[in-house]
């Protein structure tokens, strides 16, 4: 089903119905109740943003545990590297993370505030933000393009130089100094041995993908490394590596450029690039709907109008109260 709004709703509204909705659901008095009758009968948008309101209210609790999920594990991962001995308390700490994650998605994925990010950037040097695509000149000359919302932390030291991706994406173009140049990201590597390539974390793992030159893999520490060409990805999670496979690499990383491109592509993946260029929260609650696959090239600067798109082909709901999208 498809769902359109036949209204147009302010962002005021919408605050004023999710307001209304929380006055209704805490045992109101006749005077509430009074009150509200002739708020709802005083414009038809407040009709239509307190219905949208009992959506989003009746989909949060789903939808936050989601949402309190990946803050919980982002926590957790990062409260690890900084000091691994804390791993006990952190499996502690996990449901406590979660029920604040819940407790916080009424009013702080509303506001914008997101833990993940927060957390991210705090070991941070270079940072985009939703919807920005940046390059930076690192102090070896090297430039690095990252992608809406990501986040690298860069050392050079100790004869050799690396760049931790901490969020998101980014695209490596190596100056050659004599000194190895590696990208950290989620347990494995990713060794310079030619020039241009990407780096992209995902929810599961991270993907590496070569333009030009050689790179070379490694999914941990003591893992084989693989040896990838232009044109050739490999993607690796929790110390396991996929096979190396060929890819258009500029169509790939048409993201450059403002397009994403997608071939047969799960809708669960196309919706984790989107969220990089929403400036607030994407939920996708249904995981057969996340399974789908998906083909084509999107302008990536309207989040909005992508959903929209394949809200037409595909056939899904689609809630949108004050930045929060909920997809099912």
């Amino acid at each position: 089903m498809i769902s359109r709004s036949r209204v147009a709703v302010t962002a005021e509204q919408e605050r004023a119905a999710l307001a209304w909705l929380s006055v209704l659901h805490d045992q109101p008095d006749s005077g509430d109740q009074a009150t509200f009758s002739r708020w709802l009968l005083a414009d038809p948008a407040h009709a239509e943003a307190y219905a949208q309101a009992q959506v989003v209210w009746e989909l949060s609790e789903v939808a936050g545990a989601t949402l309190a999920d990946e803050e919980s594990l982002a926590m957790q991962r990062y409260l690890s590297a900084m000091d691994k001995s804390r791993r006990g308390r952190l499996r502690h700490w996990s449901g406590g993370l979660a029920v604040a994650a819940c407790l916080l998605l009424m009013v702080g994925v509303f506001a914008g505030w997101q833990p993940a990010r927060w957390v991210d950037d705090l070991g941070a040097d270079y940072v985009s933000v939703p919807g920005q695509v940046r390059t930076v000149v690192l102090a070896d000359q090297s430039r690095v393009t990252l992608d809406a919302d990501s986040a690298i932390a860069v050392n050079f030291s100790g004869g050799e130089r690396h760049v931790q991706l901490r969020r998101g994406v980014a695209f490596f173009h190596v100056t050659h100094t004599g000194e190895p140049f590696v990208v950290d990201a989620d347990g494995g590597e990713a060794r310079v041995l030619g020039t241009e390539f990407e780096v992209r974390l995902q929810p599961g793992g991270a993907q590496v993908t070569v333009l030009s030159g050689r790179v070379g893999v490694k999914a941990g520490k003591n893992a084989a490394q693989q040896i990838l060409t232009a044109d050739q990805q490999i993607a690796y999670d929790a110390g396991v590596t996929d096979t190396v496979h060929h890819v258009d690499s500029q169509a790939r990383l048409g993201w450059r450029s403002g397009w994403l491109s997608y071939y047969k592509t799960p809708l669960v993946d196309v919706v984790a690039d989107l969220k990089r260029y929403y400036p607030g929260q994407i939920v996708l609650l249904n995981s057969e709907l996340g399974a789908r696959k998906i083909s084509g090239s999107f302008p990536s600067q309207d989040p909005q109008a992508v959903l929209n798109s394949l809200q037409g082909v595909l056939g899904f709901e689609q809630h949108n109260v004050l930045g929060l999208i909920v997809l099912r």
